[in-house]
Formats: structure tokens, sequence, C-alpha cells
């Protein structure tokens, strides 16, 4: 159940990373409200997590979910770059997670 929850947070992160975007600074109210509200669930989530899996191992995949989902959020959605060299580093992120998964043996 801890890497389904820190799944969860992971997608939460990517939900107010991409959701600080339309805030426009925290003066648009309900894009505000809810980043607010996936911040506080992605914090439950990964403390839920927290409970069984290592502090470094959750932190590392939790914060490499967040990146890979906010960057390709941010080609899709803003026209953000999207070179070969970009992408070739998100791949080693997500190479990350997947060896963090693999040999974390929880």
């Amino acid at each position: 159940m801890a890497w389904f929850y820190l799944f969860l947070a992971g997608l939460m992160e990517v939900g107010w990373a991409i959701g600080l975007k339309y805030t426009d600074g925290f003066t648009r109210f309900w894009p505000s409200l809810l980043t607010s509200v996936a911040i506080i669930a992605s914090m439950i989530f990964l403390a839920l997590a927290l409970r069984t899996l290592p502090m470094g191992t959750a932190y590392a995949i939790w914060t490499g979910i967040g990146t890979i989902g906010t960057v390709a959020f941010g080609i899709l959605l803003f026209n953000e770059p999207s070179d070969v060299l970009r992408l070739a580093c998100i791949g080693l992120i997500l190479a990350g997670i997947i060896g963090l998964k693999f040999v974390s043996g929880l």
C-alpha cells in the first residue's frame, strides 16, 4: 500500500506544480484553492508512504514522479521545449525511479 500512496503523492505533486501556473501568484481563488488542496494531499500521501518506505527512497521517487509529470504537462500545456537532450535527462530520472523501486526490496 505504501507504494500506492507514494504514487498518489507524486500525482498530487504534479497537480500542484501545474496548478501554480494557473494561480497567477495566488491571486485567482479557484486555482489557488485547488493547488492548495493538491499540496496538502501530496504531503498526506507522502507521510502515509513514509510509514513503511525509507525516507530517502520515498522522497527521491516522489520528486521524480513530480518532475517527470510536470515536465510532460509543461510540454503539452505550455509549449515548453521537448528537445532530445531534455527528454534524455528526464529518461534518466525515470531510470532512477525504476532502479530505486527494484533495489528497495519493499
